[in-house]
């Protein structure tokens, strides 16, 4: 059999370049609730600090469940049209709704709205990481893996960078919303001229039978279910520890940062954790292959439990050392974010990967977002206290060191079935 024309220099490059600036772009919707909540809501008659503070939470929660519907949504689109279209039909989704956006007139409004917007960013993760994955050498899967880690943290970074040198406030921050609309150009561009990925090309051509049913209730049955579970549950930990602990302390600064009147403490906080968490991300595969995948992450679990434990119990935004702290953080508990996309893709054979990729991450999100919003319980009982929320909410990282147990070493396991 020979092999196919698109494996070849030309269109790797693209394939490459459309997956990962489709995740690096993903990175401005990330970035938005952490930095602009208290402006947004505020503008719209909420001002007491709890309930801003909820809001944050529930916005936090509208994107992961908007992210693992449309993970579901598109990784299955993936599976039946090909990645290449369905990653530029996530890109377009998420673009062009964060632009519409920009006309909310209330909070519950804006919340609807992020929930469709982030059902674009949940469909580029698993058709991003697929089409990659099948269509580049297995050698490099690792730094494949670190690439995209580091991309999305690269779009955080650059939305930071903005906020920095030119500051949101209650009368000026949907502004932002039209640089989160400005991806939608790259999401013509791969619906245009990215090239398919091989391996769900020869997939499809012997694989005329199998049915929509058929392809998401294998992940569901046996074999193949133990390994659905083990993925969903090894996603959802770096994910309620990102999501529901550390992404507090952007707000945290936030706050502090109207108190104290120390300009630009949240956009530095969110820009350090995000540096860090590019270089972690980067090294997270490579981790993954020199420690073997099964130890790396039950070391990266218990340094990320260590450090969350530190910071949330020694620090404030206020000390000397705080953003060093947050730099370092960020990138312990971002090596998870480039272990997982070259474990994941390992559980699954081509058939389902881009859907038991998807649900693998995606009812890793839908956990994480029941803890988020447990978690903004939380901080209401504690009385508005971010550092309590975050002592309580890092405790998750305990429960990795258990779960990669019980998981499959696939460190000797390609991508060529």
């Amino acid at each position: 059999m020979t092999t196919s024309p698109l494996l070849r220099g030309p269109n790797r490059t693209i394939v490459l370049a459309a997956s990962v600036l489709s995740w690096m772009l993903c990175g401005f919707i990330l970035a938005v609730p952490p930095l602009i909540t208290s402006d947004a809501v505020g503008s719209m008659g909420v001002t007491d600090k709890q309930l801003q503070g909820q809001w944050f939470a529930w916005y936090v929660a509208a994107f992961l469940f908007g992210a693992a519907t449309g993970g579901f949504a598109f990784g299955w689109l993936g599976d039946r049209i090909g990645r290449a279209k369905a990653l530029g039909l996530s890109v377009l989704t998420f673009s062009l709704l964060a632009g519409l956006c920009y006309f909310v007139q209330t909070p519950g409004q804006l919340l609807v709205m992020w929930f469709f917007v982030c059902t674009g960013v949940g469909g580029v993760w698993p058709n991003g990481i697929s089409l990659a994955s099948e269509t580049l050498p297995g050698a490099s899967r690792p730094w494949l893996s670190g690439i995209f880690g580091t991309a999305v943290n690269l779009g955080i970074m650059a939305f930071s960078a903005t906020v920095y040198w030119f500051p949101t406030s209650e009368a000026h921050w949907r502004w932002i919303l039209l640089v989160c609309a400005s991806p939608a150009v790259l999401g013509v561009l791969i619906l245009a001229v990215v090239p398919e990925s091989p391996a769900w090309l020869l997939r499809r051509r012997h694989d005329t039978t199998s049915s929509t049913t058929t392809v998401r209730a294998e992940l569901f049955r046996p074999p193949l279910l133990k390994l659905t579970v083990i993925g969903v549950l090894l996603g959802t930990v770096p994910q309620m520890g990102a999501w529901g602990a550390t992404n507090w302390l952007v707000p945290w600064a936030k706050e502090v940062q109207k108190e104290t009147k120390i300009e630009g403490l949240s956009a530095s906080t969110q820009w350090m954790k995000s540096s860090g968490a590019a270089i972690g991300a980067l090294l997270g595969g490579w981790v993954a292959n020199f420690f073997g995948r099964r130890f790396a992450y039950f070391l990266i679990s218990l340094t990320s439990l260590s450090m969350s434990l530190f910071i949330f119990y020694s620090l404030s935004p206020t000390d000397k050392w705080f953003l060093t702290w947050v730099f370092i953080q960020g990138f312990v508990i971002t090596l998870f974010f480039g272990w997982l996309p070259l474990y994941l893709p390992e559980l699954f054979p081509t058939r389902v990967r881009a859907t038991g990729i998807g649900v693998a991450f995606n009812w890793g999100r839908i956990a994480t977002a029941f803890g988020v919003l447990m978690s903004s319980q939380l901080f209401a009982a504690f009385g508005g206290s971010y550092a309590r929320v975050g002592q309580v909410t890092c405790l998750v990282y305990g429960l990795g060191m258990l779960i990669i147990c019980f998981s499959p070493d696939t460190s000797q396991k390609r991508l060529n079935e």
